[in-house]
């Protein structure tokens, strides 16, 4: 029976789940927008409406990631250190990605060439895909268990982090970030593109519902079987079916979009809650598990930690709330192929004829 103790470890672990909340739910949708680019698209037009989609909230939503990473060194150093020496290749892998990708972004335009393009769009599929599958895996090893000995050093290798119940965890934020891309696209494109994005995520939404009742069933009863973090994940995965029911019967994006959301936000919460007080599970004694109390900071360093938090997160949560306000338009087709003939125009206005060499002097012979 999980017991809840309020206290400053409990305090961060929870605050730590909110942001890997926060973060799959907002940087899913984009990296499920990066995986669809490729097909979604038909021409490159189709691709910069794609792109210019999630253009204003990418890097903002990255923010997440990096919050949760500084609050693990700073609240649990000792989970951080074994966390980051276990899954030292999936996390190198999602770094190099997270970079290449915010490349890929950044340089796509820079050349107007169909190879330079078609390259770049490459790298943005892969380097979203990598992470979506990549952040699942880590995550449902930590509740399913790595070998960790008593002096906290992780003692497996690689093929001990990709064991089944962790691939299966992966393909759930793989699908739901796929799903969730598919949706925000059809809440933010127009015309023949919204309709494609549509269905899309009607057949995506049944293989996310199936994926994630899968990942609920096996946590349940073959890796912990506590009611209530169970209970949170049965939620997720109803959820993803009232997906399945919303994008069959075409209502709403928007409504489709929040069920989504909710669906990954109760998901992620609830391996957290699973997981406690634990933060990483040794597969090779209970006694090596890591948990909030053996691996945290010392309470001056986490009441310092909260009072900064509690200052600061209302004011990005209000800056993240006004970017999406404002850039809450529809972006379509005709916005580029309105711009790309005002170009043409004013590059036509602006030609000028190639002057004639000017005539030498010739001076008067002098007397």
């Amino acid at each position: 029976m999980i017991d809840f103790q309020l206290d400053l470890q409990t305090f961060w672990f929870l605050a730590l789940a909110f942001f890997w909340v926060g973060y799959l739910v907002l940087e899913g949708f984009d990296f499920g927008v990066g995986m669809l680019l490729p097909f979604l698209g038909k021409d490159d037009t189709d691709r910069r409406v794609i792109i210019n989609t999630i253009g204003p909230h990418w890097d903002g939503n990255e923010v997440w990631i990096i919050t949760a990473g500084a609050g693990t060194f700073a609240a649990f150093p000792e989970w951080y250190a074994t966390l980051f020496s276990a899954y030292f290749l999936p996390l190198l892998l999602i770094v190099v990605s997270l970079v290449v990708r915010a490349v890929a972004f950044e340089y796509r335009g820079k050349h107007h060439t169909a190879r330079w393009r078609g390259n770049w769009d490459k790298a943005i599929f892969v380097t979203s895909l990598l992470p979506a599958l990549l952040w699942g895996v880590a995550l449902s090893g930590l509740l399913h268990g790595v070998p960790i000995d008593g002096d906290k050093q992780f003692t497996g290798n690689f093929f001990d982090l990709v064991q089944p119940y962790a691939l299966v965890g992966g393909l759930v934020t793989l699908t739901l970030c796929l799903l969730c891309g598919a949706v925000f696209l059809g809440m933010k494109t127009e015309d023949d593109l919204r309709e494609r994005a549509r269905t899309i995520s009607q057949r995506l939404a049944p293989i996310a519902a199936g994926v994630l009742l899968v990942f609920a069933l096996w946590t349940a009863w073959g890796v912990m079987d506590e009611v209530i973090p169970n209970l949170l994940l049965l939620i997720a995965a109803t959820g993803a079916g009232g997906a399945v029911v919303l994008t069959t019967g075409r209502q709403n994006e928007g409504w489709t979009f929040l069920v989504v959301a909710l669906t990954i936000a109760f998901a992620v919460f609830g391996l957290f809650v699973q997981l406690y007080p634990n933060v990483m599970v040794s597969s090779t004694a209970e006694a090596n598990n890591l948990t909030i109390y053996n691996s945290s900071s010392g309470d001056y360093t986490l009441t310092v930690m909260t009072i900064v938090a509690l200052l600061m997160l209302p004011i990005v949560l209000f800056y993240q709330a006004v970017t999406y306000y404002v850039f809450r338009a529809r972006v379509g087709r005709a916005q580029f192929e309105g711009l790309g003939q005002a170009v043409g125009e004013v590059a036509e206005k602006l030609h000028v004829a190639e002057p004639h060499p000017p005539q030498a002097r010739v001076d008067p012979p002098t007397e």
